[in-house]
């Protein structure tokens, strides 16, 4: 006999809201993909407190005068968090492009900050910032 597969009545872990009745696949499998979702909601979250907290940033920067981009921190991150991919067994050249990325959108939105403060139409600097535009 094989492995366990998911019975009609088993619903997984999945957070979208797509559950598994009825679809005849390895219950293992269905457990994974759970999982897998779990951490996506986990990594949404996660990316939105960070988005937050790079808003306060930018409210920062902006009050003083400070351009939006800092190289020299941008290098000293792409270090750190290829050093702890490289730990974790994470591909290195995958953390360093998702960094990449997320700093880009920071980038942008430092720039929109600043933008409202030339304009004289920021208000003050959130204890957590605005996530989204």
């Amino acid at each position: 006999m094989g492995k366990p597969v998911a019975e009609e009545t088993q619903i997984s872990a999945h957070t979208s809201g797509e559950a598994l009745i009825g679809t005849g696949i390895p219950a293992e499998l269905a457990d994974a993909r759970g999982t897998i979702d779990n951490i996506d909601a986990a990594l949404v979250h996660i990316l939105a407190e960070r988005f937050r907290c790079t808003q306060r940033v930018g409210h920062i920067k902006a009050l003083h005068d400070l351009p939006p981009a800092d190289p020299a921190r941008e290098a000293r991150q792409v270090a750190r968090l290829r050093s702890l991919a490289e730990e974790s067994g994470l591909d290195p050249d995958f953390a360093e492009k998702f960094l990449a990325f997320m700093v880009k959108e920071v980038i942008r939105h430092h720039e929109d900050i600043k933008a409202e403060y030339d304009e004289g139409s920021a208000h003050s600097i959130p204890k957590h910032g605005i996530v989204g535009r």
